[in-house]
């Protein structure tokens, strides 16, 4: 679940909390092209305050006009289904592009406890289906897995939600912190480690939060999963090598380490030395990144982090990176 996502539950709690009115409106399905796909979320407050997306804007402003217009009556049903585009007319209307269509859920938040058990559980790094019953608006919150998606067989919509994608980085170097700047444009949650204090000047809070102690120590205090990547960036094996050695055998689903071809080879020779399996070894991305011309610090985080995301995104990888100098 992205900061949007997390940011849209968050003040549904808050706002039911404090005795608000909330409609919550999930994209179920979609035909043809949609802006958003299934599963973005908008919550609308009693008095026309948005938060979240469902489309390009003008979805929401109908949304917002439906409220105000009495469309949504204080005593209308728990959860009602909503669909836009219908016609090439209504999609132009809407600003929907190529006569697509969306259906959204229309829910009216009564006990927050749900969301609050939600929210508490992606914290703590767990995945989770939300079952939403149509009929009678009961929500039933269940264990899932990353293979898991959004399904709606139009009685019954079953929601994925989980914690955010992270960044582990081992280094606070420079190129660290191009790194940890654009993964925070692309949603993830940067963390870093450096037990070097000599690095730690002039890191600010926005930029990602330390984690204490050894690399290898800080791949174990944070729990890796499924939805964390870690990239070795110090050029120092005594501190890259020993965070690979856990994280190689963790369940990261990206581990890399920069270096040259000719480095990660010796890497992945150093590795076998110390007893790591070859099983292992070989989810080692290195040279990281894809094939982009890449040489300054910039383009290194650029090229680094569409490998990850595309890793993330289920891409198929065609464009690895040619050995080049100094990295």
């Amino acid at each position: 679940m992205d900061s949007v996502d997390l940011n849209v539950l968050r003040s549904v709690l808050e706002w039911r909390r404090a005795g608000q009115r909330v409609m919550l409106y999930s994209v179920v399905q979609t035909w043809g092209t949609a802006p958003r796909a299934p599963g973005a979320m908008l919550a609308l407050r009693g008095d026309g305050v948005v938060i979240g997306s469902v489309s390009g804007g003008c979805v929401e402003d109908d949304l917002i006009a439906r409220l105000h217009d009495g469309r949504i009556p204080a005593d209308g049903p728990p959860v009602q289904l909503i669909t836009y585009g219908v016609t090439r007319e209504e999609a132009a209307r809407f600003g929907l592009p190529c006569g697509g269509t969306l259906r959204l859920t229309e829910e009216r938040v009564g006990d927050p406890a749900w969301v609050a058990q939600l929210l508490a559980r992606c914290e703590a790094h767990e995945i989770v289906a939300r079952s939403l019953d149509i009929a009678t608006g009961e929500v039933v919150l269940q264990p899932a897995n990353k293979h898991d998606v959004l399904s709606f067989d139009g009685n019954t919509l079953r929601a994925i939600y989980g914690p955010r994608w992270r960044l582990l980085l081992i280094g606070a170097g420079q190129l660290s912190r191009y790194v940890a700047e654009m993964a925070r444009l692309l949603d993830f949650e940067v963390l870093i480690c450096d037990p070097r204090t000599e690095f730690v000047y002039g890191w600010e809070e926005q930029h990602g939060r330390f984690v204490p102690g050894m690399p290898d120590e800080a791949v174990l205090t944070i729990q890796t999963d499924e939805r964390t990547a870690i990239v070795a960036l110090t050029h120092d094996p005594r501190l890259d090598d020993m965070a690979l050695l856990t994280a190689l055998d963790s369940r990261a689903f990206y581990v890399g380490a920069l270096g040259s071809r000719v480095n990660s080879q010796k890497r992945r020779d150093n590795l076998a030395q110390l007893g790591l399996s070859q099983q292992a070894i070989e989810r080692l991305h290195g040279p990281i990144g894809l094939h982009i011309g890449s040489h300054t610090p910039a383009e290194i985080a650029l090229s680094l982090l569409a490998e990850i995301v595309a890793i993330k995104n289920g891409i198929e990888l065609k464009q690895k990176r040619p050995l080049q100098e100094g990295v």
